[in-house]
C-alpha cells in the first residue's frame, strides 16, 4: 500500500502546507466537528462520549486562544473575549448537560470559521495573520 495515499498522510500535508489563515479555519472545522459529536452524544444520554468530545473542542479553543497574536490589537483582543466565552458556556454544558449551550458555541465558532475562510482567500501568501 502506498503511504502517502493515505486519508493521514493527505491530511499531514494538507497541515504542512497551509497558510496561517487556513490552519485557523482547519482548527475550527475540528472544534467544531468534536462539538457536534458531543451534541448528538448528549442529546443520547452517552454522558461519557460527550464530555470527551467536548474535553477535544475545548482543547483547540485552548490552541486558538495561546496562538492569538496578542499585538494585533483589537481583533485580538474580542477573539480573546470570545474564545473564554465559547470556554465557559462549554463547562456551563458539561455541569448542566446542555445541548443548547454546545449549540451556541458551534454556532459562534462556525461564524467565526466563515471570517477566517475570506481572510484566507484574500491574503496574498506570505502575509502575515493579523491574529488566530
Amino acid at each position: 500500500m502506498n503511504p502517502y495515499a493515505s486519508p493521514q498522510a493527505y491530511r499531514d500535508t494538507s497541515v504542512l502546507t497551509a497558510s496561517p489563515e487556513q490552519l485557523v479555519v482547519m482548527l475550527y472545522d475540528g472544534a467544531v466537528r468534536f462539538l457536534r459529536q458531543a451534541e448528538v452524544a448528549m442529546d443520547e444520554h452517552a454522558w461519557q462520549h460527550g464530555f470527551e468530545r467536548l474535553g477535544r473542542g475545548e482543547a483547540i479553543i485552548d490552541e486558538l486562544l495561546a496562538t492569538l497574536n496578542m499585538d494585533a490589537g483589537e481583533i485580538a483582543e474580542r477573539l480573546q473575549a470570545i474564545y473564554v466565552f465559547c470556554k465557559r458556556c462549554l463547562v456551563e454544558a458539561r455541569l448542566q448537560r446542555s445541548t443548547d449551550k454546545v449549540r451556541h458555541v458551534v454556532a459562534l465558532l462556525a461564524d467565526l470559521r466563515e471570517a477566517w475562510v475570506k481572510l484566507a482567500a484574500a491574503a496574498p501568501a506570505g502575509t502575515p495573520q493579523p491574529a488566530a
